[in-house]
């Protein structure tokens, strides 16, 4: 199997809250739960510059919501991973936990 293109620490949370929020992740909400699930506050720059790496990776799609007046009139990007990206996500998390199997009780990983 060809070995997918690497995702740094930052565009695996992306593509993980991406995946959570499902149809409604703009970079709004994505800001938002990367906030309150991983308790990381992103500038909208670095949000957007990676955001759009990951596209170019051919792991996210976008496309364009039409304008509400919540936002002032501006119209919102809506993101959503391909395939690629899904499969990204679970490499990452196979190798997790491959290289964390046996070490739970050091690292205090419990059950969900």
């Amino acid at each position: 199997m060809p070995r997918q293109a690497q995702l740094g620490e930052f565009e695996q949370l992306l593509l993980l809250a991406v995946l959570r929020l499902g149809r409604g992740a703009s970079g709004n909400t994505v800001s938002a739960e990367l906030e309150e699930k991983a308790g990381r506050s992103v500038s909208r720059g670095a949000l957007y510059s990676a955001l759009d790496r990951l596209e170019s990776k051919g792991f996210l799609t976008w496309r364009v919501e039409a304008s509400t007046p919540e936002r002032g009139g501006h119209p919102s990007r809506i993101f959503s991973l391909t395939e690629a990206g899904l499969e990204a996500l679970r490499e990452h998390q196979r190798a997790l936990r491959n290289l964390t199997e046996g070490l739970e009780g050091v690292l205090e990983l419990g059950e969900p």
